[in-house]
């Protein structure tokens, strides 16, 4: 199979529900395939890799599961929605980031007969501390420090046809990325040994120019003679350089290597990612109130993304749902317009 047949059809590579000996099989082949290929020809490769992928699948399944059921996503039910009032500034931005959801538009389109598709909904999150007025029982309290959070970025990438098929695919979603990670580091390897291999050629050049300028045809086209520090500080560093290549290893050692690294990510995934859900009391200004105040509020509940990277990247999100019928119309293409730049 080969890399892109690996993103085709790919809910059916990953089960929400429960872990399978065909998952982890799976999953590994996939693992090599997205990683190095070569990595087959190392005998033990899949009892190496086949605990840590089934801990990946087991952090991933209780990932998917722990995540809250699909909310409504209308502009229509903005205004009685707290959740929605809380991501979204006005029902109008609804409308905006359904139309820039070309994932959504093709799902759609490839399936006339659905009446809804689900969807994640990806935002940036932000929290601020401000000064601001707050309510204690029957008396306004100004200049007190308050926490405000903003969401925006509203993305719509991840789809499905029903809810089942998007816990799949953000569960493979979240595979591909410790696999990027893996890939990563492996690739960081693969450079410090290049390096290292260049080094070596640019020295031993250096040497032998070195060598040639000294007795011989140097002599005698009137070249200095090479200094001898010179010459033994490079014979030095190529004996260092030759050190370090040791401890890199030959090429199956480093094919082991990179086995070792892929087969540490996956079995430590919760160092590349974590998911939390979280719930905060918001009023009408997104600010947090404390469930004590008298103040009016709302429970908004959400889920939180850290992907360690680098860099460190952190995204609210909530699993959704749309009509068809809220989606805009796509815009028709202006071909007077688009001809002015031909």
């Amino acid at each position: 199979m080969g890399i892109l047949d690996w993103f085709k059809n790919r809910a059916a590579h990953f089960d929400p529900e429960r872990t399978s000996s065909d998952m982890v099989n799976s999953a590994i082949e996939k693992a090599i395939s997205l990683t190095n290929p070569r990595l087959r020809v190392l005998p033990s490769y899949h009892s190496h890799l086949s605990p840590a992928v089934e801990t990946a699948i087991d952090f991933l399944l209780a990932m998917v599961k722990a995540l809250p059921p699909v909310r409504p996503i209308s502009a229509a039910t903005w205004a009685a929605d707290p959740a929605l009032r809380a991501f979204f500034v006005a029902p109008t931005d609804i409308a905006g980031v359904l139309g820039r959801s070309d994932n959504l538009r093709t799902l759609f389109g490839k399936f006339p007969e659905l009446d809804q598709a689900c969807f994640v909904l990806g935002m940036a999150f932000s929290e601020q501390k401000v000064l601001g007025m707050a309510l204690q029982g029957d008396v306004v309290h100004r200049d007190v420090v308050q926490t405000s959070v903003s969401f925006s970025d509203h993305r719509a990438h991840i789809c499905g046809r029903d809810e089942s098929r998007l816990r799949r695919v953000v569960g493979v979603e979240a595979f591909e990325y410790l696999l990027g990670r893996a890939l990563a580091e492996i690739g960081e390897e693969r450079v410090e040994r290049q390096q290292l291999e260049a080094n070596r050629a640019l020295i031993r050049a250096r040497l032998r120019l070195l060598q040639q300028q000294g007795p011989g045809l140097g002599a005698m086209f009137g070249s200095p003679p090479a200094a001898r520090s010179e010459q033994a500080r490079l014979e030095a560093e190529l004996l260092e350089n030759e050190r370090q290549l040791e401890g890199v290893g030959d090429s199956q050692s480093a094919l082991a290597m990179e086995l070792d690294c892929l087969r540490e990510v996956l079995a430590n995934p919760e160092r590349y990612l974590r998911v939390v859900n979280k719930q905060l009391r918001l009023n009408t200004l997104n600010v947090v109130v404390e469930a004590s105040s008298g103040e009016l509020a709302s429970e908004v509940d959400f889920s939180i993304a850290e992907l360690a990277g680098p860099p460190l990247v952190q995204r609210a999100f909530i699993l959704a749902y749309v009509a068809r019928d809220e989606l805009p119309v796509a815009p028709a293409i202006n071909f007077d317009q688009a001809a002015r730049y031909l």
